[in-house]
């Protein structure tokens, strides 16, 4: 049976105090905690065997090696992937979005158009209109309701034979949307459009399985889902990162070098220049293994009770407003109290020891629809509980009698 208290001792970070008071971490949609099983996989690998991998043929190389290539075997395991080469490791989504963004740069002609959502992190934004300055293809917007879901009428209507590649969120990250990813896949390749989906804040709520989506492109964030920051992943189907060419060169993503020609390595080798984040990937196996062996199913389901929780308590105070409504969302809920700026709620709330996100969300474009500043964001994870969120109602009480 899941029980949150238990949980929440394989993270010793829960157990600090913030300004005199127990930390209440509320902002697991920018960074989830670690739990110790990770931390000690950290540990270990500074410990027993810290090397540069696939060049070695020392011991500690070898080992390190077998251990990272292990990690990838799980993350291809994880995410369904049909080939360990499909899993490219990065730094993180805003890296896997590059890689793509850049090896398009080659495939696209002036007049192409390239389809995003309103409802995007800059992360899926920046990357694309910097491809459209270096092509000449032009982006198109999918728009979005009141209750920050998308438009699937006027999609349909921004399809055409002059698409070529579209770009969306699974779930977003300052509305907790759950965007219909599955008919936006299917229709883009009625019109022979590769799709990429932004899966970093989907990926610790959903189990995810790239061949079921049939989508060309999906990236994430270990940090997200329990394990270390800066590594993520691009997952690509096989024949589109053959004919994607190399994001950066240097050591690792060759196959010869000389002063006349360089070739380079096979998948995946040929988007890891560099020596890679080797720790962190290995850790990254470990935090799936963490998750996996909680749930995915499991974690959903708790968290969608917290979800219910928080949102009906929320919606009990008085000038209280909820951006982000949709019936299909995850554990997140963005909020502003009537005449008082969201930083100023979250700096009392932090006075309490209670973490949240205030701001635009690296999402200016929903904030400009809703034409407000920002909003106070708060996200659960499966290591949260209820009496946290009543500590949470109290303390946005709290700061509306100081406030207004």
């Amino acid at each position: 049976m899941f029980r949150a208290e238990d949980i929440r001792k394989d993270f010793p970070i829960l157990n600090r105090e913030v300004n005199g008071n127990p930390l209440i971490y509320l902002d697991n949609a920018a960074t989830s905690q670690t739990p110790q099983q990770v931390i000690d996989t950290i540990v270990d690998y500074y410990s027993n065997y810290n090397a540069n991998i696939h060049r070695g043929v020392h011991t500690l190389s070898q080992e390190a090696t077998d251990k990272y290539e292990q990690a990838r075997l799980k993350i291809q395991a994880h995410f369904h992937a049909k080939h360990a080469h499909e899993i490219i490791l990065t730094s993180g989504t805003t890296h896997s979005i590059n890689i793509v963004a850049s090896g398009f740069t080659s495939l696209l002609n002036e007049g192409d158009e390239i389809i995003v959502s309103a409802l995007e992190h800059h992360s899926n934004i920046v990357p694309w209109q910097m491809l459209c300055e270096r092509t000449g293809a032009i982006l198109k917007v999918i728009p979005m309701n009141q209750d920050g879901e998308l438009l699937m009428e006027a999609y349909h209507g921004l399809l055409s034979e002059k698409t070529k590649l579209v770009f969306v969120n699974h779930i977003s990250n300052a509305l907790g949307t759950i965007n219909p990813i599955e008919h936006i896949i299917e229709k883009a390749h009625q019109i022979g459009a590769a799709v990429l989906i932004d899966g970093a804040q989907a990926c610790p709520h959903i189990k995810i399985d790239v061949q079921k989506l049939d989508v060309d492109f999906y990236v994430a964030s270990a940090h997200k889902m329990c394990g270390p920051t800066g590594v993520g992943m691009l997952y690509g189907k096989e024949a589109l990162l053959k004919e994607l060419p190399p994001y950066q060169g240097g050591g690792e993503m060759i196959a010869e070098v000389t002063f006349e020609k360089t070739t380079y390595a096979d998948l995946p080798h040929k988007f890891e220049a560099g020596t890679p984040n080797i720790c962190g990937g290995i850790a990254f196996g470990a935090a799936i293994d963490y998750m996996n062996a909680i749930g995915i199913d499991t974690i959903a389901a708790y968290e969608n009770e917290l979800l219910e929780y928080a949102t009906k308590k929320l919606l009990e105070i008085e000038g209280l407003k909820i951006y982000g409504t949709s019936k299909r969302k995850t554990s997140v809920i963005s909020f502003n109290l009537e005449g008082v700026h969201p930083y100023d709620v979250g700096t009392i709330l932090d006075k309490l020891g209670i973490a949240v996100r205030t701001g635009h969300h690296c999402a200016q474009p929903i904030m400009n629809f809703y034409n407000i500043p920002g909003t106070v964001r708060a996200s659960f994870s499966f290591y949260n509980t209820k009496n946290e969120i009543d500590a949470l109602i109290d303390g946005v009480k709290k700061a509306q009698r100081m406030l207004s």
